[in-house]
């Protein structure tokens, strides 16, 4: 297709998909949909969403597609023109060995805390609560079985009522902090405080439920469907290449900004 030349406007670069110019205006209010850790990188996320988008609404054009329900339209182009592959099983079966991690069973802790709560902002607190997590860690060492006691004694969450007990829990179903240590910890009662935004909890971990794999006949679907995934990714990235090398962009890469 031709490219018509345009002259760049006061303030910003153009972008021109076809013989469709992309306005400032239109990324500013794209923006607001993709957010990130700065407005630079929104409006770069913006702008590609832009290109993309028309890129394909001129192909579906090209096609003939009813250009009434834009929607639709790109969902039947893509059906029509994108080609996947349909992944292998001996494929699957080396993506199951390769990502053992992807296909097992989570770990799990069956756990008993006592929480000394304090504002993450009041140093005065945390460093009181400290020290009295330190005590009763020193009064545990020698008598383990006392916690119960202490938890319903101490504890400022509602487990006190049951000695402290959580019961079984798996990632994901304690407080960030919490989670991340507990997923190194063994068996038993830890030896400090361990810190989190609601101030300072003393872990006993009763029992360790180790992740183990799951078997391929029980998540061969699951590996399917991620390789699907995947390839679906990869033939996107080179049939959105070939539009805009098709039609022409201006102002934007999209191999660049991938």
């Amino acid at each position: 297709m031709q490219r018509i030349d345009m002259v760049e406007r006061p303030g910003g670069g153009v972008i021109q998909v076809g013989d469709v110019l992309i306005e400032e205006s239109e990324i500013a209010r794209e923006t607001q949909h993709h957010p990130a850790t700065d407005l630079n990188q929104a409006r770069r996320r913006a702008a590609r969403a832009l290109v993309v988008r028309q890129l394909l609404l001129q192909r579906a054009a090209q096609c003939g597609l009813d250009l009434n329900n834009e929607e639709a339209s790109i969902s039947a182009l893509l059906e029509q023109e994108l080609k996947v592959p349909e992944p292998q099983p001996d494929d699957c079966r080396r993506y199951y060995h390769s990502h053992p991690e992807r296909f097992q069973t989570p770990p799990g802790w069956h756990l008993q805390h006592i929480l000394l709560a304090a504002a993450p902002d009041d140093a005065r607190t945390r460093d009181r609560q400290y020290r009295l997590g330190q005590k009763l860690l020193r009064q545990l060492e020698t008598a383990e079985h006392r916690f119960t006691e202490l938890a319903q004694r101490y504890s400022d969450c509602p487990s006190r009522d049951q000695g402290g007990e959580l019961g079984w829990l798996g990632p994901g179903q304690t407080v960030a902090e919490l989670d991340r240590v507990l997923a190194r910890l063994p068996a038993g009662l830890h030896g400090r405080p361990l810190a989190s935004r609601y101030g300072w909890h003393l872990v006993h971990i009763r029992e360790l439920r180790p992740a183990r794999p799951l078997p391929y006949e029980h998540v061969n679907e699951r590996v399917r469907h991620e390789l699907l995934e995947q390839a679906s990714r990869r033939a996107l990235h080179q049939y959105l290449l070939a539009l805009e090398n098709d039609i022409g962009v201006r102002g934007f890469r999209l191999e660049e900004d991938s």
